[in-house]
This record gives structure tokens, C-alpha cells and sequence, in this order.
């Protein structure tokens, strides 16, 4: 499985592992579920810095990136996503899409690459430090789901 470019035709499959994402955990703070229509705007507006595991015929997760906040002062530093169908986890699928994307991010002069990630998220706090992300920052009680505040810790990783 070599990760590859999202099309907007991945829309679709992409909506389950999204929307479980948004809708059963506390990996994300969003609670509004995205439309198939939202999945194709994302896909074309990340372009080729949107990246999918599929296997078989079966699109697995997927990684993307966008500049961390706006103007040129920012214009080297990342932002990422990550999310994978449950199947696909354990199964080296997420440490491929976040390679791929960092080798594809560092052939663009991207300096550095960030990830915003629940504290509640101990899997996915441990996934980012085994592939090099450190802890740079914790914000506490930013985000808020399922009725209670959630601290965001950031983890980034120079490339």
C-alpha cells in the first residue's frame, strides 16, 4: 500500500471514517459531520497535499496538510489531519500516509509540521511520538464535546 493522491471521487468512502471520527470520538471537537460535498471541496482545496491509504479497492484513511495559521510569515509551517478506518489501525497504514506526506511537505520547503491533538487521544499523542512529533505546547480546556472541556496538545515535528 503506497499512499497516493486523494480525487474527488474518494469523497464518498471517505465520509464513514470521517464522520465516525466526528460523531464517536473526542479525536476531533467538531460534532458536525461532513457532507460528501465537503469531502470534494477539502480534497480540491488541499490538493495534492491531500493523500489516501487504499488497498484492494478500499480506501483505508487519510492524511492531509494546510498552512498552520495565515500570511507569509507562516507559509513554511504545517497543519495536519490524519484518520483511518478502524480496520486499518495497527497495521503501519497511518505511519505511511504521515511519511508520505512529510517527505511530500519537505520537497515543497516545509520546515516544520504541526499536529493539533486531543489530550484524550493517548493512541494518537503516542503514534505522533514514536514518528518523531515532540510535545510543544498544551492548551487546556480549549475544546469542548460530549459535555466537557478537552486540553489540545501540540506536537511538531521539524522536517
Amino acid at each position: 500500500m503506497t499512499p497516493r493522491p486523494a480525487q474527488p471521487g474518494d469523497a464518498a468512502a471517505l465520509l464513514p471514517i470521517v464522520n465516525h471520527v466526528i460523531r464517536d470520538t473526542t479525536v476531533t471537537f467538531t460534532n458536525r459531520e461532513k457532507t460528501e460535498s465537503d469531502m470534494r471541496d477539502e480534497i480540491a482545496a488541499r490538493g495534492s497535499a491531500f493523500l489516501v491509504a487504499e488497498e484492494a479497492g478500499h480506501i483505508l484513511g487519510y492524511a492531509s496538510y494546510a498552512q498552520f495559521r495565515g500570511g507569509p510569515g507562516y507559509a513554511r509551517t504545517m497543519e495536519h489531519s490524519i484518520a483511518l478506518a478502524p480496520a486499518a489501525r495497527g497495521h503501519g497504514v497511518g505511519r505511511a500516509l504521515i511519511e508520505a506526506m512529510c517527505d511530500q511537505a519537505r520537497g515543497q520547503g516545509v520546515h516544520v509540521m504541526i499536529g493539533g491533538i486531543s489530550a484524550e487521544n493517548v493512541t494518537g499523542l503516542a503514534f505522533h511520538g514514536r514518528l518523531g512529533f515532540v510535545e510543544t505546547g498544551r492548551l487546556p480546556q480549549v475544546g469542548f464535546k460530549f459535555g466537557r472541556y478537552i486540553d489540545l496538545v501540540f506536537m511538531q515535528k521539524f522536517l
